[in-house]
């Protein structure tokens, strides 16, 4: 079955996780009868919904799609504040912390069945088979560690609980240590690796193979090794000061753990890059309608189709702008001037991303003398910039869009909603997914979007191993690395980087895990990986397991340099088509927008200020309702804890 079926499938999926709010809640598919499960044909349909976890760029109208995603982080930002980012803003929830369960619910349904079947006779374990069952403890790991990103420690459940066995179901939901609940994944994840088809095989041309689990695995890995490593000393490390789990019998070194699972993700990471090539044009990652030719970097991709309505509006929203005509002088000397501005989705790239990229020849911004031409407009901050950047950051002289026989070029960025766009927060538009076809404003189109990609094992193997034995000295290491720069053109001397970099003139919170300086080569690493994955939403998980939010205090996201010169052309325009802009911010300020300058609660702290409680998320009450020993008994005397910094009462 192609995969644009296997998304019409990912509606009935997602209505049955929303409507779970505990683990004992049914999953999708028990109204199935005795004989389910015992096809091939049965167990295809099922696996096809687990597909809707993944990600996937939407429908919504004139949206960037997954791009966005990185709104979340220091990466992009919209006008409006991010809760995570501000003091007691993020409260305890009544319901709904653990109705990601219901995902794993219907993999351990889909297991047991499965499993009994086979033994018993019923069921045919031929390969086809085996790799159904490889995907499902594929999306088991999947859902767990979205679980464990957000809460930590957390109950580790195999089997389908009877919702009628309240004791069962209070003893299933006491927590394990998350380093336990790390090591499950990567047991789940083993288990798809030996079931999974490799990505050569035909079968897998549009669904899970082995290279995807083994990306994951060092994924997972990398994420609980940096994350006991940066948040060790904390209650959000078993065994740490007030951690809240069961101190007394919890013996585990957790520097042997870190180590374990640093070799884990540098073993994984390995073996797929090894076996991997990247592909040479970045921009054609996310340009494509069908990615199925690019299969040594992009191992897993999410397909669109026209025919099957299943689509999205990336390439529109590169499209959009708005055009106003102005018409000055008089009868012969009439002349029409058309004003374009185009549309941002209400969101944009910060200065903090955009001064991260180096040159193309490989210096940081500061470190290159008159090769960078400073940001006093939006061609200069590009100009001479790694690839990476240009090509995924609108600016004045890109193509829009062909309308009427006439190319439609960037002009002003849609800082003020003219004629129907959405504004940009920043000024530095996404562009990535720009494609140079006719697909007009708020016009659906099946935009590819690549789910895995080899380039990630590169970076996880580059941070594992400089973790791991804090040297450059490796040839895979220097391999990845090198090829990631020569693919992006950007030079691929990267230590002649590292040379150059000034951690005190960088703005970057990656530069920090807690309150700390991390040393050059650390930070370069990160700056490369902040680089690649630029409106992928990778960002947030990489701040949070570095810990780099420490240092997140009166700190105020910012755009592009407005004040310095850009703001008497841009309001000229303004004035010339009637349209009424006002800055965020003034110029005494900074003379770089920033899109929360006039938000109550931003300007309240004077700038965001991260608690530490809000690494993790706080469970909601019913949980602790639901777990005491005597049905109905006091949230007290609840078997299972709350995250460090957290009430268990619910606003």
């Amino acid at each position: 079955m192609k995969l644009k079926y296997i998304f019409l499938f990912s509606a009935t999926l997602l209505m049955g996780a929303s409507c779970s709010d505990f683990l004992d809640k049914a999953p999708i598919s028990d109204n199935v009868d005795g004989n389910f499960f015992t096809a091939e044909n049965q167990l295809e349909p099922y696996c096809n919904n687990m597909y809707g976890l993944l990600p996937d760029h939407g429908t919504g109208t004139g949206t960037f799609g997954y791009f966005t995603t990185d709104n979340n982080s220091d990466n992009m930002t919209t006008v409006n504040q991010v809760d995570n980012f501000l003091p007691q803003r993020v409260q305890v929830p009544s319901s709904g912390s653990y109705g990601g369960f219901a995902n794993i619910r219907n993999c351990n349904l889909f297991l047991e069945r499965t499993e009994e079947n086979i033994k018993n006779g019923t069921l045919t374990s031929s390969d086809n088979v085996m790799h159904y069952i490889g995907e499902m403890y594929f999306f088991r790991a999947y859902a767990y560690f979205n679980l464990l990103k957000a809460y930590g420690d957390l109950p580790i459940l195999t089997e389908v609980l009877n919702d009628g066995d309240y004791a069962a179901n209070v003893e299933a939901n006491k927590r394990k240590p998350r380093n336990e609940v790390a090591r499950f994944i990567l047991s789940d994840l083993d288990n798809a690796i030996e079931r999974l088809y490799p990505k050569t095989e035909g079968f897998t041309a549009h669904r899970l193979n082995r290279e995807c689990a083994l990306l994951f695995k060092s994924r997972v890995a990398l994420y609980e090794a940096t994350w006991e490593k940066y948040h060790a000393g904390t209650a959000r490390v078993p065994g740490g000061p007030g951690w809240p789990g069961d101190a007394a019998s919890f013996h585990t070194d957790m520097n042997k753990e870190i180590e374990f699972f640093l070799d884990e993700a540098i073993k994984s990471a390995k073996e797929v890059g090894l076996a991997s090539s990247l592909v040479q044009d970045y921009a054609s990652l996310y340009n494509q309608t069908d990615l199925s030719g690019e299969r040594n970097e992009v191992l897993l991709w999410r397909m669109y189709s026209e025919d099957a309505k299943v689509q999205n509006q990336v390439v529109g929203a590169t499209h959009g702008y708005g055009a106003i005509d102005v018409t000055t002088g008089t009868g012969d000397d009439a002349r029409i001037d058309t004003y374009i501005f185009v549309h941002g989705d209400n969101t944009g790239f910060t200065r903090s991303l955009v001064d991260s990229y180096l040159m193309d020849n490989g210096l940081p911004i500061y470190a290159a003398g008159n090769y960078y031409q400073g940001d006093k407009s939006l061609e200069s901050t590009m100009k001479n910039r790694d690839p990476r950047l240009v090509s995924s950051v609108a600016k004045p002289g890109d193509k829009l869009i062909t309308s009427n026989g006439k190319d439609i070029m960037y002009q002003y960025p849609g800082l003020i909603a003219a004629s129907g766009i959405r504004v940009t927060s920043t000024g530095y538009i996404p562009r990535k997914g720009w494609m140079d076809n006719d697909v007009t404003y708020n016009s659906a189109y099946p935009l590819a979007l690549p789910i895995f990609r080899a380039a990630e094992a590169y970076l996880n193997y580059i941070e594992a191993y400089y973790l791991r034995y804090n040297t450059l000295e490796d040839e895979t290491l220097n391999k990845f690395w090198t090829e990631l720069r020569t693919r992006a053109g950007v030079d691929a001397d990267y230590k002649k980087t590292i040379e150059a970099t000034d951690l005190t003139k960088e703005i970057d919170l990656a530069r920090y895990s807690g309150t700390e300086l991390v040393d050059k080569t650390l930070y370069n690493i990160r700056r490369e990986r902040r680089s690649e994955f630029i409106a992928e939403g990778m960002r947030k998980d990489d701040l949070y397991r570095w810990r780099a939010l420490d240092m997140m205090q009166n700190y105020w996201m910012e755009g592009m340099n407005y004040w310095e010169e850009f703001h008497t052309k841009f309001e000229d325009a303004c004035t010339a088509c009637k349209l009424d802009y006002t800055a965020p911010n003034e110029a005494s300020v900074s003379k770089y927008l920033r899109p929360q300058g006039k938000n109550e609660l931003v300007k309240k702290y004077n700038g965001y200020c991260f608690e530490q409680a809000n690494y993790l998320s706080p469970l909601s009450y019913d949980v602790f309702r639901m777990s005491t020993p005597e049905e109905g008994g006091d949230v007290s005397t609840s078997v299972v804890y709350q995250n460090p910094g957290w009430p268990c009462e619910s606003w």
